[in-house]
């Protein structure tokens, strides 16, 4: 049984990129209103996290947006159409993704500090690997630079399945899945961690749960701040996460309470 953290396995959109996961916001709100359907932001954001095709299908499903498409094509929408959404949300989530890959604040500092402790890095995402080859050459050059990147389509069944955070632990060589720690914005992101048998950190303010862009957070006055933060804690607190945090500026913290109860004999 480890005694010790040996990797932490990141997600990226509004973890440690794009504050507020604006990027896929956009994308998907474009695609349906494209399609003669206009999605609402909140809609858009409740499958959040998902393998992307998953997320269209879960939008398509939920009742106001499956009588809107009925009502707009006559039909049901089918698995035909789930493809096709798909399809045309490949280049424009490319073009969002390009526009919203800014490190967010501490996430440089955060990789500073996992490998100062000595531990390895990887990362999820429930984008697609052709979604996110600019994205990581922006983050590379903003000091991310992870020891593994494993995209939603190269591990069928991720999100909230544990397939892209086992292949991770494959890829760095981890002795064992407790040794891992996922950390991640959105309640599927988090399912994957608790599916692998991974401790889990879920980060509030700088992801999905809080929904603002860094420049809108920031104009907020205190008193705003408090109430949108409580918002969001309340909106994750039902996840499943053994941590909540601010972001990843918060984490080394945890990292030191997992390694506390690690050697204490606990599991995740």
């Amino acid at each position: 049984m480890t005694r010790q953290l040996e990797a932490i396995i990141f997600d990226w959109a509004g973890t440690l990129v794009d504050f507020g996961s604006r990027a896929p916001l956009s994308a998907f709100m474009q695609v349906f209103a494209d399609a003669g359907i206009d999605i609402s932001e909140s809609e858009t954001r409740t499958p959040m996290g998902t393998e992307k095709q998953e997320h269209i299908r879960r939008l398509l499903q939920m009742p106001r947006i499956r009588d809107a498409w009925q009502a707009a094509h006559n039909t049901p929408a089918t698995e035909a159409d789930v493809a096709r959404l798909y399809k045309n949300l490949g280049p424009v989530q490319q073009r969002a993704i390009d526009h919203h890959s800014a490190a967010v604040p501490g996430a440089t500092a955060a990789f500073s500090m996992a490998r100062a402790r000595g531990l390895k890095i990887g990362t999820t995402t429930g984008y697609s690997r052709n979604m996110i080859e600019g994205m990581l050459e922006a983050a590379a050059q903003q000091q991310l630079l992870p020891d593994s990147v494993v995209a939603a389509d190269e591990a069928p069944g991720a999100r909230p399945g544990p397939a892209a955070a086992l292949r991770t632990v494959i890829d760095l060589g981890i002795s064992c899945v407790s040794a891992c720690v996922k950390v991640d914005d959105t309640a599927p992101g988090i399912d994957e961690g608790r599916n692998a048998g991974m401790w889990t950190v879920a980060v509030v303010c700088s992801g999905n749960a809080l929904g603002l862009s860094l420049a809108q957070w920031q104009q907020l006055d205190e008193q705003q701040k408090k109430t949108q933060r409580d918002r969001a804690y309340r909106a994750l607190e039902s996840c499943g996460a053994h941590y909540l945090i601010d972001d990843v500026s918060e984490l080394e913290a945890v990292l030191v309470d997992i390694n506390r109860r690690l050697a204490l004999g606990e599991t995740p």
